[in-house]
């Protein structure tokens, strides 16, 4: 099987089928590629060449145009802070007041900021596999987004004491990552991941995302889909489960689960729903191959009656992680002992 006739198996729960593995490698190519992440976090070329390299060393299913979880801000105006080796971080926000929202046009995913090395990198990328691998894209949450354009303080605190006015800049944020996601499509992108730290209940209870951010995803993944995409992803790291029952209705077609989130309580909330996880995102730096081995063959053997697993970590595997374990993680999947990945 291709890597995309594994995702679309299980997309459709077909347990007789293999199972996908799709570790989430961002940063961590270019430190396989002997790039330096500024460079990464900067070119889409170089994102393009160290994606496609390091997939063909590993030999898992799938590519990703993933850059870091500031593009947005910075295309509508926030500062950025670089440096050589670390992601870059926002140094000052566009938004302090937000009564001057009405002065903030939506980017042009085209021309703002880095948006365009993304856009050109879903290019290169889909150019390259065709439609043998998927290429996903990735926009932030609108509450995700909400807080890098305001901060994290700014933004919680509008929320109680204006909502009306947080109300409006979350429409705002919603607005730029869903035309963000429209292009990406456009160029080349399978499909969209929507990532939404922010919405996980470790930061905000359940009610506050059924209330402000459920129907903004929801929106944002119709529009998505209408545009083309093969599959809608949703990433909320954390103890979800509070929030697992709303997916359905936002039309989630994969269900990222962090290393909180059980297996059993995956399946038993969303039980027509693609799970994507779990391991511990610390483990590839810290655990031995053989533990990444036996833990990834218990989570496969979890879901192997059902279907509808993609074998993955619960959230991005670190730039310092041991190549070893990931090609620990590719051989579970394969159903191979790790020595011989």
């Amino acid at each position: 099987m291709t890597a995309m006739e594994r995702i679309q198996a299980a997309l459709r729960l077909d347990a007789a089928a293999e199972v996908p593995v799709i570790p989430q490698l961002f940063g961590f190519t270019a430190k396989i590629c002997g790039v330096p992440l500024l460079d990464y976090v900067s070119s889409g070329d170089t994102l393009a060449r160290c994606q496609l390299k390091t997939r063909e060393r590993f030999g898992y299913d799938a590519v990703f145009g993933v850059m870091d979880v500031n593009v947005e801000t910075e295309a509508v105006g926030s500062s950025l802070t670089y440096r050589p080796d670390q992601y870059p971080t926002v140094a000052s926000h566009v938004l302090v007041n937000p009564s001057a929202l009405n002065a903030l046009p939506v980017p042009d995913p085209c021309r703002a900021g880095r948006m365009p090395e993304i856009l050109s990198a879903l290019n290169i990328m889909r150019r390259e596999v065709r439609d043998d691998v998927p290429v996903v894209g990735l926009v932030l949450g609108p509450l995700t987004l909400t807080t890098q354009l305001m901060g994290m303080e700014r933004a919680l605190y509008l929320a109680i004491d204006a909502p009306d006015e947080f109300t409006k800049v979350l429409a705002f944020a919603a607005e730029v990552i869903t035309l963000f996601g429209k292009a990406q499509l456009e160029a080349g992108a399978h499909l969209i991941m929507i990532f939404d730290p922010v919405s996980s209940p470790a930061v905000v209870p359940p009610y506050f995302f059924k209330e402000f951010e459920l129907p903004l995803l929801t929106r944002a993944f119709a529009e998505f889909k209408q545009e083309g995409s093969m599959a809608n992803w949703l990433h909320i790291a954390g103890p979800v489960e509070p929030i697992l029952p709303y997916y359905g209705s936002a039309g989630v077609d994969i269900a990222n689960i962090d290393y909180q989130v059980e297996p059993a309580v995956a399946l038993l909330q969303l039980p027509a729903t693609c799970i994507n996880g779990n391991l511990k995102s610390a483990a590839f730096i810290c655990s031995s191959p053989e533990e990444i081995h036996e833990d990834s063959v218990r989570l496969r053997e979890a879901f192997q009656t059902r279907g509808g697993f993609i074998l993955s970590s619960g959230c991005e595997i670190p730039p310092e992680s041991r190549p070893e374990n990931v090609a620990a993680l590719v051989a579970a999947a394969r159903n191979r002992g790790w020595l011989n990945g």
